[in-house]
């Protein structure tokens, strides 16, 4: 029974540290006048644990976010700067990757909820508060690099795309000579035309 206890305990201890983390991105927008305000964050590994995703495990950073609100929509600009920990696609082995970014995203007023693309949503008129957590999340995976390469294998990863475009350029111009040989090609098919005329004499 003891245990049973503590281990809700342990339990609502986890959530309210979860809420405490998450928290730190609500920004309250009742009642905020038409104009520009600064917000500043700053989150480490726990952030990642609660984002309930698989990309990224550790990781520290920093957010500066602009809010510009007018009657109409609330502008967003998120400058993210800070580092992740990767794991190497190649080797396997972890690395410190640099966060560098700078979004922005824009919040319409409507009568419901709704993301019309990317950078645009509606939001209902009755929002008293948003959360930018998946904002700021989001843009940093953004920022991340689509091959994760250890520093120590990049050059080597530059040379192979290097390799990859000058391929590439030989293939666009062969390709001028293929149309020249198909052709020569078809010009020397023209006597089995010949021969078809002379099946139908």
């Amino acid at each position: 029974m003891f245990f049973i206890k503590l281990k809700h305990i342990t339990f609502a201890l986890l959530l309210t540290e979860k809420v405490k983390e998450l928290s730190k991105y609500n920004i309250d927008i009742y009642g905020l006048e038409d104009k520009q305000y600064d917000y500043d964050m700053e989150s480490g590994d726990a952030f990642f644990e609660e984002m309930e995703q698989d990309l990224i495990e550790h990781g520290h950073f920093k957010t500066h976010v602009v809010l510009n609100k007018s009657a109409t929509m609330i502008q967003l600009r998120f400058q993210t700067t800070g580092s992740v920990t990767l794991t190497c696609d190649r080797s396997l082995e972890t690395f410190e990757e640099p966060i560098d970014s700078d979004e922005r995203i824009i919040l319409k007023f409507g009568d419901h909820n709704e993301e019309l693309t990317e950078e645009i949503e509606i939001i209902s008129r009755n929002t008293n508060r948003i959360n930018v957590a998946r904002y700021v999340f989001d843009f940093i995976a953004l920022s991340l690099p689509v091959k994760k390469l250890h520093p120590s294998l990049r050059t080597e990863e530059d040379d192979f795309d290097l390799e990859d475009d000058e391929e590439e350029g030989t293939l666009v111009y062969t390709s001028g000579g293929q149309e020249g040989d198909e052709r020569e090609e078809e010009e020397k098919i023209d006597p089995r035309w010949e021969a078809l005329k002379n099946l139908k004499k």
